[in-house]
């Protein structure tokens, strides 16, 4: 999984976000990061291996923002109330994953904060790269959180370009394509800023980058302990 950098100061969108509650513009958020995988997955057409059931991107641990813990957080709520051992299920692997992670965690281990010196961060990254998310299912090989994912597991796959930073395709997709065909498929997600409205509103300054992982926020959310 790439990492994704938040981009933008959401002071744009900040007063939108306020009227319509956290909620609500997640959830257009979201409705319009799938909009924008339709577009690529159209575009791709056959180039496109995303499928259920193909996890490569599921393994390693990756950055994520304050509005995806809620979101993951809110996930696990609504399991545990459902499907409660699946979400029992989930925090173990995340209780486990924690543990394996806690060694040489490159920020601040009690707050779960990430640094943002990418010279410790990428070597602790590639140390964890096999590391299955918690919220994968070993047998399905299907997301258990999948309405709740993270931003970057909604836009992973297709070459994106977020802000300034233009991140490449997932290596299984466009095998043997033109440079000129992957370009040609690159989308620009959330093009109005929408995450980062959603972050000032939340109290996330522009200019903080508070950053956490799956496991974390996952392993700390009480809801769905035994």
């Amino acid at each position: 999984m790439i990492h994704r950098g938040r981009t933008g100061s959401g002071q744009v969108g900040k007063a939108r976000v306020a009227g319509l509650g956290i909620d609500r513009a997640d959830r257009e958020l979201l409705e319009g990061l799938d909009v924008d995988f339709a577009e690529a997955r159209q575009r791709a057409a056959s180039w496109l291996e995303c499928r259920p059931g193909c996890a490569d991107c599921c393994h390693g641990p990756f950055p994520i923002t304050r509005l995806d813990v809620r979101r993951l957080r809110l996930g696990m709520k609504q399991l545990s109330v459902t499907e409660p051992d699946r979400a029992k299920a989930i925090h173990r692997r995340a209780a486990s994953a924690v543990e394996t992670l806690a060694e040489g965690f490159p920020g601040d281990a009690a707050s779960g904060s990430l640094t943002q010196d990418e010279s410790r961060l990428d070597p602790f990254f590639g140390r964890h790269a096999t590391l299955a998310c918690p919220a994968l299912d070993p047998d399905t090989r299907t997301c258990d959180l999948h309405p709740w994912r993270p931003v970057s597991c909604r836009t992973y796959g297709p070459p994106i370009r977020f802000g300034d930073e233009a991140s490449p395709p997932c290596g299984l997709c466009f095998r043997g394509a033109t440079p000129e065909t992957v370009e040609h498929c690159r989308i620009e997600p959330d093009r109005d800023g929408t995450e980062a409205a959603i972050l000032a509103h939340m109290g996330v300054a522009a200019d903080e980058h508070w950053e956490t992982l799956i496991a974390l926020a996952l392993a700390a959310d009480p809801a769905s302990r035994s």
